[in-house]
């Protein structure tokens, strides 16, 4: 008896995940190239830094044309599990930034940029992560989308509450930059998969390294503008950016462990909430304050991958020895 041919949807979607274990795992190594080209060769970065906008709507973009409709029917589904992750994402991560900005008495120019990473919403690759994580790959797209759909209004208001006091922020000029980079590509991509689906499936695949290709390109712009920075408190922030993360990671699987959600659930909430949008950050920074506050946005980018591959072999080993104990 011959073997069904599984669906096109579903062919294009496990060539996706393929794709994606990939880059993910060769992400860290390319954003640490692409920082080292930016900070040794700073002309070249500096001449890119213009096109950062462009850069990231194409990334959106990208991310709105993985997105279907089901993905937005579990929200209607399991709204709990989405409404925890998303709440832990919005109220951890700023208080934890603005937390880190003070304990290290960080520079004013550096507390805004650690602070406007922690405001901003989950990024795509912590999808990537939850799913090498034997996580809930569904949930964690649900919770990437309703975060992102949501930032227009709550990352500019949380930036402005929690870092008005450091330098000046516009939270209207902010809040429309999140629209034109941000959730007018997503729902272009969306709108671009439903209208072309079956094209779409046939590029998936190549979604993944386009994220790759253009959160490089920023890295590339935003170092490029900060050698100076990086030179005199490179260490600083990046023993920032391990704490917020770190501590990102911890409560965000805590705050749903204590709601009553399911070790998957929290496992997926902990990725969401600790793996942040970094390359929505630090374009912000750069164009709303200095590059020296999307600095570090530029290194989060590279250690949240990193210590996201880590967790995610974490979680995976334990899933599997808690399924052997279980036997």
């Amino acid at each position: 008896m011959s073997t069904p041919t599984p669906p096109p949807a579903d062919t294009a979607r496990a060539s996706e995940d393929r794709s994606a274990r990939i880059a993910v795992t060769i992400f860290p190594a390319l954003i640490l190239a692409a920082a080292a080209f930016g900070f040794f060769v700073p002309g070249v970065g500096q001449s890119l830094a213009q096109f950062t906008s462009i850069y990231l709507g194409i990334i959106m973009f990208a991310m709105g044309l993985t997105l279907t409709l089901p993905d937005f029917a579990l929200v209607a589904r399991r709204p709990l599990p989405i409404l925890i992750g998303v709440v832990a994402q919005y109220v951890i991560m700023p208080l934890v930034g603005l937390g880190v900005a003070l304990l290290l008495q960080l520079p004013p120019e550096l507390a805004v940029g650690v602070i406007l990473v922690g405001s901003a919403p989950g990024g795509t690759s912590s999808n990537v992560i939850s799913y090498l994580a034997k996580a809930d790959t569904a949930l964690s797209v649900a919770m990437t989308s309703i975060s992102t759909l949501l930032a227009p209004l709550l990352t500019p208001l949380l930036t402005l509450w929690l870092a008005g006091s450091y330098l000046p922020v516009d939270a209207g000029s902010m809040a429309m930059s999140i629209v034109q980079m941000v959730l007018i590509p997503v729902v272009g991509g969306l709108v671009v998969r439903l209208l072309a689906g079956k094209l779409v499936n046939r590029i998936l695949p190549a979604l993944p390294w386009v994220s790759v290709a253009g959160i490089s390109l920023v890295v590339i712009a935003v170092v490029s503008g900060s050698t100076d920075a990086i030179v005199s408190a490179g260490a600083l922030v990046l023993l920032a950016v391990v704490l917020h993360n770190g501590i990102g990671y911890f409560l965000g699987y805590w705050a749903a462990r204590l709601l009553r959600q399911g070790e998957r659930a929290a496992r997926t909430t902990s990725i969401e909430v600790g793996m942040q949008n970094s390359g929505l950050a630090a374009t912000l920074a750069a164009s709303a304050f200095t590059p020296a506050a999307a600095l570090p946005a530029a290194i989060f980018s590279i250690w949240h991958n990193l210590s996201g591959a880590v967790l995610a072999m974490y979680y995976r080993r334990s899933a599997e020895k808690h399924r052997a104990d279980a036997a």
